[in-house]
Order: C-alpha cells, then sequence, then structure tokens
C-alpha cells in the first residue's frame, strides 16, 4: 500500500514538473518570438478603391496572393477606399471576399473623414472596424483613428481606446504583440500618446500602419514601427503590397508585385522581450502652457460623454443639445452641465441639432431624422431616410431643411414631420448647415456643386461648381454665408469665393490665401472671416467687387486643418482649432483677446452664448462651457 502510494506520488510530481516544463517552454516561445513557428502573411495598405486603377492593382494583387502556399491570412492597414461611399466599401468587400484565406482590415482617414454614413458603413459591410486574432503565439490587434467626418488630425475615441484597454487586459504580460493601425503612431494623432502608452504595458513587437504610401521604418518613443506601401501602381506598370514573415526570432518584410517576384527584405527586425518600462526618455506631449498666459479663462463646468463628438451643439432656453458616437442626444443644463434627460437613436448622431419652438431635430446614422420635445425628450415624430444622415438641420419658418446621404435634401413641418418638398437632384452626400438666405436654401454637397433652392416649393434657382475637378475639393463641409446679395464660400480647393445670391454667378474668387473650410459672418455683415491653413485668421469686405482685406491677425496657431466655422458674438470672433485650442478676436480689429487649450481632438464650431460664455465641443468626448472676463 505505501509502495502504491509513493509510485502515485511520483506520478504526480512527474505530471507537475512536465506541465511546469511546457508552461515555461510556452513563455519562452512568446517571449522570444515563436522560433519554432513560422508564420507568414501578406499586408496590404491604401488600396483607395475608387480612385484610376486602384480596383485592378488589388484584383492582382488578390490574384497573387491566391497563387501562394503558406500564407495564413492577410491584413489591411486602412484607406481601403478612396472616400468611403457604400458603393466604394462595397466594391472592395467584393474584392478582397476573393481571398482564399482569411483578411482583417481596419478603415482609414479617407474611409472615415468623407463617409456618406459617418464611418458606419465600414463595420456594416466588412463585419468590424477593428480586430483581434492569436496566430502562432501572436497576438494581432487591429485599430484605426479616423478622424470621423472632420479635417483635422487623426484621433483615438474614447469607445475605441476603452475596447483596447479590454484587449490588452486579456492579452497574457508576456505575449508577443503586432499592433495594426493606419496613421503612424506619431503627432499626426493628436492623443497619439493615449494609444502608444498602452501598448508600451505589454509586449508589443511592432506597430505595422499605412497613410504614407512607403516602404519605411519607424520607431514609435522606442517601440518598433513599420510603415507598408500603397497597393496602388503609382507610376510604376503594376501595384504591390508587402509579404511579412515571422521565423527564427525576427520578422522580415519583402515586397511582393503581382507578377510574381518577391524582391529581396527590405526591412527585418528581432523579435524580443520588451521591457518599455525601463526607457528612462522623456518624450513630447501636448503642451497646456497657453492657459498660464490666460488665467481668466476657465471652463465653467465639463460633461464627458464618453464618445466620439463630431458636431457642435445647439441651445434652447436653459438647455443646450449635443449628439454623439454612441447614438445619444442628450439634454444638458446650461448653468450646471448636468443631464437632463437622453434619446437613443440606432445609430451615432454626427448632425449638429437645431432646436426651435419646443422641438429639437437631428440625424441619425441608423436613417432617420427625428424631432424631440426639448422639455422631455420624447419622440415627437420620426422621418426614415434610406441612407444614414449626417447633414445638419436648419429650423426657418415653422420649416426643417435637411440634407441626407442618399442624394435627398428635405424640407419637413416642424409640428409634424410631414414633407413639405423634397429635391431628389443632389450629387454626392450632405453633410453641411445650409443657409436660408432671400427665400432660397443653399447648401454644398459631396459632388463638387453648391445649391439653391426655392425655400417655398424646393425649385432649384441655380448651381455652382469650382472650376478644380475631384469630389474631394467639393464646397461640402463648410457652412456658406450670406450678406449684401451674395453667398460666401471657401473649400478644400483652398480658394475663397463670393457667389450673386439670386442667379449664382461668380463675383469674385480668390486663391491668393491658404483657406480651406473655415469661414464666418460679421453681425453686422459687414465683414466675412477665414481661417488661414497656417497661422492666420483674416477678415474681408463682403461689399467690395473684389477680396478686399479688412484685417489680417499671426496668432501663431500653426498648421490647422479643422473644418470648424468662425462665429461671432457681441463683437468677439471664436474659432477652435484642430488641436482643441479655442480662440477669441476682436471683430473689428482681429486682435488676439485670449486663448485656451480644452483637449487634444479637434474642437468642432463652438457655440457662444454671449463675448464671455462658449459651449465647445470636441473628439475627445467632452461638451464644455468656458468662460471669460475680458481683460
Amino acid at each position: 500500500m505505501l509502495q502504491r502510494s509513493s509510485v502515485c506520488l511520483t506520478a504526480i510530481r512527474r505530471t507537475v514538473v512536465c506541465s511546469v516544463i511546457l508552461a515555461l517552454a510556452l513563455l519562452l516561445n512568446l517571449a522570444v518570438g515563436a522560433e519554432t513557428a513560422a508564420l507568414k502573411f501578406a499586408w496590404l495598405s491604401d488600396t483607395h478603391i475608387g480612385s484610376a486603377t486602384a480596383e485592378d492593382d488589388l484584383r492582382a494583387s488578390v490574384r497573387d496572393i491566391n497563387s501562394q502556399t503558406g500564407l495564413s491570412f492577410v491584413v489591411v492597414s486602412g484607406d481601403v477606399t478612396e472616400y468611403g461611399s457604400q458603393a466604394q466599401l462595397k466594391r472592395a468587400r467584393e474584392i478582397l471576399g476573393e481571398l482564399q484565406i482569411p483578411f482583417h482590415a481596419v478603415p482609414g482617414n479617407h474611409d472615415t473623414k468623407w463617409s456618406e454614413s459617418g464611418g458606419t458603413d465600414f463595420p456594416r459591410i466588412f463585419g468590424d472596424d477593428r480586430f483581434v486574432f492569436d496566430q502562432a503565439g501572436y497576438r494581432f490587434i487591429g485599430l484605426h483613428q479616423g478622424p470621423l467626418m472632420k479635417m483635422g488630425d487623426g484621433h483615438w475615441s474614447p469607445q475605441d481606446v476603452r475596447w483596447l484597454q479590454g484587449q490588452l487586459e486579456n492579452t497574457p504580460q508576456e505575449q508577443p504583440l503586432i499592433f495594426i493601425t493606419h496613421y503612424p503612431i506619431d503627432n499626426g494623432i493628436a492623443n497619439w500618446f493615449v494609444v502608444l502608452e498602452l501598448l508600451k504595458r505589454r509586449n508589443t513587437q511592432v506597430v505595422l500602419c499605412g497613410h504614407g504610401h512607403a516602404n519605411q521604418k519607424l520607431l514609435f518613443e522606442g517601440v518598433p514601427g513599420v510603415m507598408g506601401r500603397s497597393n496602388l501602381r503609382a507610376r510604376q506598370p503594376a501595384g504591390a503590397y508587402n509579404l511579412v514573415e515571422i521565423s527564427n526570432g525576427r520578422m522580415t518584410f519583402s515586397e511582393r508585385t503581382p507578377s510574381g517576384e518577391t524582391k529581396p527584405a527590405w526591412h527585418s527586425l528581432e523579435l524580443r522581450r520588451h521591457d518599455y518600462g525601463a526607457d528612462t526618455n522623456q518624450y513630447p506631449r501636448p503642451d497646456y502652457r497657453l492657459n498660464q498666459t490666460y488665467p481668466q479663462i476657465q471652463p465653467a463646468w465639463t460633461f464627458d460623454t464618453r464618445f466620439t463628438i463630431s458636431s457642435s451643439p445647439a441651445v434652447e432656453g436653459n438647455t443646450t443639445f449635443v449628439g454623439d458616437g454612441s447614438g445619444t442626444l442628450r439634454a444638458l443644463d446650461l448653468n450646471s452641465g448636468k443631464e437632463k434627460w437622453h434619446f437613443k437613436t440606432g445609430g451615432p448622431v454626427y448632425c449638429t441639432p437645431a432646436a426651435a419652438n419646443g422641438l429639437v431635430v437631428f440625424g441619425s446614422t441608423d436613417g432617420s431624422i427625428y424631432a424631440l420635445n426639448t422639455s422631455s425628450g420624447r419622440q415627437k415624430w420620426k422621418v426614415p431616410t434610406p441612407q444614414p444622415v449626417v447633414a445638419c438641420p436648419v429650423v426657418s419658418d415653422g420649416t426643417v431643411f435637411i440634407g441626407s446621404s442618399e442624394g435627398v435634401f428635405r424640407a419637413l413641418e416642424l409640428k409634424t414631420g410631414k414633407t413639405r418638398w423634397e429635391f431628389s437632384g443632389v450629387r454626392g452626400f450632405v453633410e453641411t448647415r445650409p443657409l436660408i438666405y432671400q427665400e432660397r436654401v443653399i447648401f454644398g454637397a459631396w459632388g463638387q456643386q453648391l445649391y439653391a433652392l426655392q425655400t417655398r416649393t424646393g425649385a432649384l434657382d441655380w448651381t455652382w461648381k469650382g472650376d478644380k475637378p475631384g469630389d474631394l475639393l467639393s464646397p461640402a463641409a463648410c457652412w456658406p454665408v450670406g450678406a449684401h446679395g451674395r453667398v460666401f464660400i471657401v473649400a478644400p480647393d483652398r480658394m475663397m469665393t463670393a457667389i450673386d445670391a439670386a442667379t449664382g454667378t461668380q463675383i469674385w474668387r480668390s486663391g491668393e490665401h491658404v483657406v480651406r473650410e473655415t469661414i464666418g459672418l460679421s453681425t453686422d455683415a459687414s465683414r466675412i472671416y477665414v481661417r488661414d491653413m497656417n497661422n492666420y485668421f483674416r477678415a474681408f469686405s463682403t461689399t467690395a467687387p473684389a477680396p478686399v482685406k479688412i484685417w489680417e491677425t499671426n496668432a501663431g496657431f500653426g498648421y490647422d486643418i479643422n473644418s470648424g466655422m468662425m462665429v461671432e458674438k457681441d463683437g468677439v470672433v471664436f474659432y477652435g482649432t484642430k488641436n482643441d485650442v479655442l480662440y477669441a478676436l476682436e471683430g473689428s480689429s482681429g486682435k488676439v483677446l485670449w486663448a485656451h487649450k480644452n483637449g487634444t481632438g479637434v474642437m468642432n464650431t463652438v457655440l457662444p452664448l454671449s463675448s464671455t460664455r462658449v459651449l465647445t465641443t470636441d473628439f475627445d468626448g467632452r461638451v464644455t462651457l468656458i468662460t471669460a472676463k475680458r481683460p
């Protein structure tokens, strides 16, 4: 009996020892990069379906990938399409669906910035816009950084950061991690450090990115990075992609052409156990010292929605209304910032609402236009549309004017939501807030044209189109302004234009100043305001026969491409930058009165309540009331 017990005990000890050995072997295998388990995959990037040769180039690469043996999967690091339309996304998905091995894709800025669906079609069509999977002991995590609907730096959305935190918490500390994204993780992403610091807490081997269209080795605060070339042929006879091989403790990158030629490896990196916590270097972070210059500027309150906000607030009475990426419209008390009520829709709300006569109206990417009671949040009416709605409504004389993403512009009765008229001749989708001026509703769309419809009937009075071709140069994001019988716009073609409001005739057009989509109008209608893409604010006459400059101010904000508008209230002009800095200027002279950095991400068009109280929203998901005392 004693002998049998000894045998059993010995067997148990052997089992435990074997288990420990196996565990140690697994950990060693993970730590050194799975030396004994070779892995090979294809890496596509920047396929830009919708551009000239993109479909042929991607089909050629897919055929070539299918012709090979030994590939485990394909990763696609963003800019899958040219401008994120449903048609382009479906075409890309169709082509990638011909792959005979699994593929995993994240969107890029071209898939989200110009998206008629507010970026929601990508996960609908591809199944998701982020991914995580394990292969040969490695964990692959893919995540994008927009930006959504607005020009600006990339930005990690609050909801995506929380998702990543959850994935990393479920990742063993020693497991080697490969992270796939679109932008390089540097200050081209407004809050680059948020994700980078998370990746440093794990055994991150490498970050794979696209965006730059060229093969390049990179380093992100000590974390190895690799940029992959675009699949487009550019000036070459054919496109190309990368083959990535993990073997014997190294990761190698080789360019492969669809003709079957694999070029010699252009980069190789060692796979090892990383301890980024031992790095004592000091890396730059966003600078808030500007706020020390203007200590009189303080947030009265901040409400954190915890989801991306890509639109401006609206106000009626003592309540402000704002939508966010969770699909929620919230009503906040203006004095305290506390939530009064919220209403959940079936998709993100990326439009600026309009509030009037006890109703707040807005569109959702769930494909509906809503009207809610401003006091209770109860739904008054709902109008379904065939496509997502990212356009901003305007209410005038009891009528809601709003565009949508299926080429239709609508006039709805505010009280009931009943259709007064529809104009179905819009090319491209609408995201702007329309101008109501001289009995016309005037708006641009991502089909190059500016439209003027009669407010009473919806009849088309005129269209205007710039002299530089290309949908991405459309006057579609700026909110047009009108004064003295003229309509003024700026567009991504970097031109400033004055148009006769009655006829659509171009009065003047200037490319002298590097403008983009930011414009505003003085309260007395004597000046239009524009923001240069580098440092300058400028004011121009609204009555002169040519662009006559009234003032210009070098505010020192650097490079800025935010598509936020300039808004004047009580003689003060306000503007928020792509990096969440709010500027206040004297409208008559352009003198900078103060500035305040509120966060990191894009600040949407602000809503000043007075010359000293300004409501702001930003990509960080916050609604803030900023207060100021004029010096």
